[in-house]
């Protein structure tokens, strides 16, 4: 019998890094065993490699960005529309702290297939069903706003013909699924993309923070999870929203001191996207 993730792994910071001991070192504090930890310019960074959770080997990568770090830190979206670059170059380009993969997009020709605006300019509309790469309306039920003040919010999507006329922000990616709302999770559809385990890149929201995720996989050391185990896995993190990127061999995150820390699942490494989440000082 499959072991529910409340049972054993609801703490997950405090005994994952029991078993990471290949690539980080445990830091014991008071006789509590916690996950390993770094700083990029105070932004705590930790990641996990446990065997246990969901019966099944993870290697999990989380950037923290406090909300009363706000003055210090904003989000930005770095994007192209017809050119394909690592996160990692995405990042160096704008002299960012952090980033990870964003959103889906068009693997031939590059470019987003999902509404993507910037500064009330509008870089791409959502790619028509039918058309290769279109992403299912499923899919997409989610937005990443990035509001004037690098302050970054996460919502149901709204109509594109809404966020054309609102002034509010100053960046807007529709992607999904929206996974997590009020603290309850949203039922998702019995699709393969949603019930088999892959890589996984997502954004959640805490009462403090926001969680920048990669969950590797395809992989010995890393099976990756289904939507509905990152669903769990983000309560268990006190997410109250939460909403989910592109993922598989997409899934990167990299730190401007460390470069990228996850492992990505193509066989070359890395992978060329044509967009990305980024933080930055302001």
């Amino acid at each position: 019998m499959t072991k529910k993730y409340s049972d054993t792994n609801l703490v997950i910071f405090s005994i994952g890094c029991l078993m990471f001991v290949t690539l980080f070192s445990c830091v014991q504090k008071n006789n509590r065993i916690s996950p390993s930890q770094s700083k990029i310019q105070v932004i705590p960074f930790q990641q996990i490699q446990t065997d246990t959770l969901f019966d099944s080997p993870q290697h999990i990568s989380i950037l923290t960005i406090a909300k009363k770090d706000i003055n210090r830190y904003r989000f930005d979206l770095a994007h192209h529309a017809d050119t394909l670059k690592t996160t990692s170059q995405f990042a160096k380009n704008e002299d960012a702290l952090a980033a990870i993969n964003g959103g889906f997009f068009n693997m031939d020709n590059g470019g987003s297939v999902t509404y993507l605006e910037e500064n009330d300019s509008i870089y791409q509309q959502n790619i028509p069903h039918g058309e290769k790469w279109a992403i299912a309306d499923w899919a997409k039920t989610g937005a990443i706003i990035i509001k004037k003040n690098g302050q970054l919010k996460i919502e149901s999507a709204k109509a594109p013909a809404f966020y054309r006329q609102s002034q509010l922000e100053t960046s807007v990616l529709i992607t999904g699924p929206f996974l997590i709302e009020n603290g309850e999770k949203i039922e998702l559809i019995a699709a393969k993309f949603i019930k088999d385990r892959h890589p996984r890149t997502c954004i959640c929201e805490t009462n403090d923070s926001h969680l920048l995720v990669t969950i590797d996989g395809r992989q010995t050391i890393a099976k990756g999870m289904s939507l509905l185990e990152v669903q769990d896995f983000l309560l268990a993190q006190k997410c109250h929203t939460a909403i989910n990127l592109d993922g598989g061999g997409s899934t990167t995150m990299w730190l401007k001191e460390k470069g990228v820390v996850n492992k990505p699942s193509d066989f070359f490494g890395e992978r060329k996207v044509a967009n990305a989440i980024l933080i930055k000082m302001k």
